[in-house]
């Protein structure tokens, strides 16, 4: 007689698959464990058997190569970017950067794509919602800024096995036409120096157009940062906008804490800087360190002027750059200064960071190294940011052309190297 074999029982967690009473196919995969240790067995159905095949192979391709979504809460997209900013992010990154965060979120991605289910969200959706704020009047830029925060919020709900990958990465943003800066020419810059003669802190003016402070480093400077023995500058942090809260409760009538008389700071005045490498040491032209110590000069003369109502200087408040009142200055009152010296100088409009490109392209000019540019202008090794920077101006050309003529025909090495002349674009 035949010996019919014993059925073998299935192991512990494998996927099982069955047609259920309701005459639709049911199919069970193990894809971990739940936080209370228990199995997290998850449940796909289809209308016929092969449908439920697939979804469960997929189901196990998903586990194996852990991509499965995390049990639990279903976001929506408005609440886990009010997680993420509130929770993850603010801790870990800089009051600026937290402050753009939380415009993008606010002001953008919660109104205008936070009802979707975050497991549910399309690239389609990303991308039409990008087309209806650039028909709405955002710049790229603004497009752009809004994509990468939403690609980092996302980026890490997929590691926290929210969502099993992020759809961020597959939409495409309108296209940033980057605008060609124009940096100064030298006879620009001399006017502009010029200019700065007249102006409350005429050395303010000179570390940006030449050595490329950035605002933020030149308005954070603090005289213990100076060393006029030694003739060199120590970057280490950068001044922040100011915030400001009510300090009346509510009574002022002002719909901004900036403009409560009683107004109370709620951001530090300055942070560390951004980088390593931002945090460097500069080695002093002659002329400005000379400046500097004019600037110290007069400093302690306003302050003996405006005895008690200058602000108390200790040791962390030493500001190089004041206010009437000692006071750090305001990066917003910086810029309008800028804005007047340009005019003052009868040179055509620009950014201030533009100054910072001015500096950039001199040194290229001047044919410095580029670890010796790297370390002044606080960039990390590599040359993304020269490239950035430094522009190739007809001086620079010019050189270039100079250089290869000797090499190839031959010629006197006494010419001029183009270490002189406009810092024009090219034509």
């Amino acid at each position: 007689m035949e010996e019919i074999p014993k059925r073998t029982r299935r192991p512990n967690g494998a996927s099982s698959i069955y047609e259920g009473k309701d005459g639709k196919w049911h199919g069970r995969v193990t894809v971990g464990a739940k936080d209370d240790g228990t199995p997290d067995r998850r449940h796909v159905e289809r209308k016929t058997e092969a449908g439920v095949i697939k979804a469960v192979r997929e189901l196990e391709k998903q586990r194996d190569g852990g991509k499965v979504r995390k049990p639990g809460k279903r976001w929506t997209v408005a609440s886990w970017l009010e997680h993420w900013v509130e929770n993850i992010a603010e801790p870990v990154v800089s009051v600026n950067t937290i402050a753009g965060y939380r415009v993008a979120v606010r002001v953008h991605l919660t109104p205008g794509l936070g009802a979707h289910r975050l497991d549910k969200l399309e690239p389609e959706h990303v991308e039409r919602f990008y087309a209806k704020m650039k028909a709405g009047g955002s710049k790229p830029a603004t497009v752009h800024q809004v994509h990468r925060t939403f690609r980092t919020a996302l980026n890490e709900a997929v590691r926290r096995r929210h969502i099993t990958e992020n759809p961020i990465r597959l939409a495409k943003p309108p296209t940033l036409d980057e605008e060609e800066v124009e940096p100064y020419t030298l006879e620009e810059i001399s006017r502009l120096l010029d200019a700065a003669a007249d102006r409350r802190h005429p050395v303010r003016w000179y570390l940006a157009l030449a050595l490329g402070l950035r605002q933020g480093e030149a308005l954070g400077l603090r005289w213990s940062d100076v060393d006029l023995p030694n003739a060199v500058l120590r970057i280490r942090r950068s001044r922040l906008r100011p915030k400001y809260a009510h300090g009346c409760g509510g009574t002022c009538g002002k719909k901004h804490g900036g403009y409560c008389p009683e107004r109370q700071p709620i951001r530090p005045a300055a942070k560390g800087t951004k980088s390593r490498a931002g945090k460097r040491t500069i080695g002093l032209p002659p002329q400005i360190a000379a400046m500097l110590e004019k600037h110290r000069t007069a400093q302690g003369i306003a302050q003996k002027d405006a005895r008690q109502l200058w602000t108390a200087v200790h040791e962390d408040d030493d500001w190089v750059f004041t206010d009437a009142l000692g006071k750090p200055v305001n990066p917003r009152f910086d810029y309008d200064e800028w804005k007047r010296l340009l005019r003052a100088a009868k040179v055509r409009d620009g950014r201030l960071h533009d100054a910072r490109h001015t500096a950039a392209t001199v040194l290229l000019i001047l044919g410095i190294p580029d670890t010796a540019v790297d370390g002044v202008m606080g960039w990390e090794p590599g040359g993304a940011m020269r490239r950035r920077y430094q522009h190739l101006t007809d001086p620079v050309l010019k050189n270039i052309a100079d250089r290869l003529g000797r090499t190839l025909w031959g010629g006197s090495d006494d010419g001029d190297d183009g270490a002189a002349g406009a810092l024009v674009p090219a034509k």
